[in-house]
């Protein structure tokens, strides 16, 4: 499906549909920043927020929401478990925390932040429970491999309808992309800009003048030409809006090769570096 604008959605494996276009809130701290940064994106027709566990921020996230008093149903709300809350019933109880905090009775889609082999199955147990019980409406994982889905296929129920991974052209995971395809799971992109190291880029300089677009712009039309789902994020209202301007133009295939092969294997990302506070209860 090709998007046309920032309200359309895809359909994912489970029948829900999700919007194609997110926003992400890593490392939005705080409350006067939350509401400013939520209204503008909420105003320039974001829809799906992206939050998780490990940001600390889902409490002024759901304060934003209610502030604005946006209708629960015009909202796509994302939210992840944390590596130290995983296991069945840690995880059933993690969840229940989280939706106090976004004042809300469910979860839109609910993701496993990172893959704790302890926990590896009883935690998918767990999502596949609060699915049934009507807690979330989509589940799925976070910075899985095609191994960890091979493995997780062995003993799930029903298997995620989404992949969130670091993905921009310095890490572009075609294999995993291709892998995610064959299987209808959708390849979310955190990270989509891959951070100031992408954005100095010169050939995607080039082919930004060419069409009159930012690097940004350009590398977000490249991952949703691939069929990705980008969540840019950004505390800058400009940027939040030029981040949506990327569906009046194309990429033809010479472009989308170009960037294709800017593929570094580079990780820009470092959310797995995040130190948890201890004693934290969720």
């Amino acid at each position: 499906m090709t998007l046309t604008n920032i309200a359309d959605t895809i359909k994912l494996a489970d029948g829900h549909e999700i919007p194609g276009f997110g926003f992400g809130t890593y490392l939005i701290s705080d409350q006067e920043s939350m509401d400013t940064t939520i209204k503008a994106a909420w105003d320039e027709g974001y829809r799906l927020f992206d939050t998780a566990m490990l940001y600390r921020n889902e409490d002024i996230l759901g304060e934003t929401l209610h502030r604005l008093e946006i209708p629960r149903q015009e909202l796509y709300l994302t939210s992840k478990v944390a590596e130290e809350v995983q296991g069945y019933d840690q995880t059933l109880k993690s969840v229940e925390g989280s939706l106090k905090r976004l004042q809300t009775d469910y979860l839109d889609l609910l993701l496993i932040h990172w893959p704790v082999r302890e926990h590896f199955f009883d935690t998918w147990r767990a999502f596949e429970q609060l699915r049934a019980d009507g807690k979330v409406k989509s589940i799925g994982v976070s910075n899985y491999t095609a191994a960890h889905l091979d493995l997780l296929a062995t003993k799930a129920k029903e298997m995620p309808v989404v992949d969130q991974v670091e993905y921009h052209p310095y890490l572009n995971q075609l294999a995993l992309l291709d892998y995610n395809k064959q299987h209808n799971i959708v390849t979310e992109a955190w990270s989509p800009l891959g951070r100031r190291a992408v954005l100095g880029d010169p050939m995607i300089a080039k082919i930004g003048k060419h069409h009159d677009k930012s690097v940004a712009q350009v590398i977000l039309r490249w991952e949703l030409q691939h069929g990705i789902l980008p969540i840019p994020k950004s505390q800058h209202p400009e940027r939040i809006v030029e981040n949506t301007k990327v569906f009046d133009f194309t990429l033809d295939e010479d472009e989308m090769s170009t960037i294709d092969l800017l593929n570094k294997y580079q990780r820009t990302g470092n959310e797995p570096e995040i130190v948890y506070e201890t004693g934290k209860q969720y």
